[in-house]
């Protein structure tokens, strides 16, 4: 995997700020931004997803990352209020971001919501077929006989992706030393 491969899927709105003050801290310590996701239940929690260019997260990361993070977003406040803080690894059913990430997985399955429709749809459910230019191919298994089943979806305009939890995707995160469940459902 590439160290500073951009993400291609990105927050918007207050998480796209605490993106931006999260994602160079995370970075000065060797780790990978995923994702960031605040949620307004149980009084407040951003969800803050890294990990290390090779995909993988411990418990000692996740605190590096909380204890450099905190005191950046205490000063610069971007939530009004109390709210907890939760450093993440992605997990096995992790959301896809980066470009690579579709080549990775390729194979497995996967959600795919875009922004703006492609053949008249937006949501996609199936097996990733990796990247081609710019875009990454998606197989659905239950298309009409009269549609197509291959999607090819403009990387610019996937708005949220993530794989699927599946036997298979199981063993190959055990496989690549992916701690189950560590992600979000």
């Amino acid at each position: 995997m590439s160290e500073n491969a951009p993400r291609i899927v990105q927050e918007k709105g207050l998480d796209a700020r605490v993106a931006a003050l999260a994602e160079p801290v995370i970075e000065d310590l060797g780790f990978r931004l995923v994702r960031v996701r605040y949620s307004g239940l149980n009084g407040g929690t951003l969800q803050i997803m890294a990990e290390r260019a090779d995909g993988s997260m411990d418990v000692e990361g996740c605190e590096a990352i909380s204890r450099a993070l905190s005191p950046v977003l205490d000063v610069e406040d971007p939530i009004s209020g109390a709210y907890n803080l939760e450093i993440s690894s992605p997990g096995i059913d992790r959301p896809l971001v980066r470009a690579e990430d579709f080549d990775r997985w390729s194979g497995h399955e996967a959600k795919v919501e875009l922004d703006m429709p492609h053949d008249g749809r937006k949501r996609f459910r199936g097996i990733l077929l990796g990247i081609r230019d710019e875009t990454a191919g998606i197989r659905i298994a239950d298309a009409p006989a009269d549609k197509p089943d291959t999607f090819w979806l403009p990387l610019a305009d996937i708005g949220e992706a993530k794989l699927v939890l599946t036997d298979a995707l199981i063993a190959a995160a055990q496989n690549a030393g992916v701690a189950p469940g560590s992600g979000d459902n």
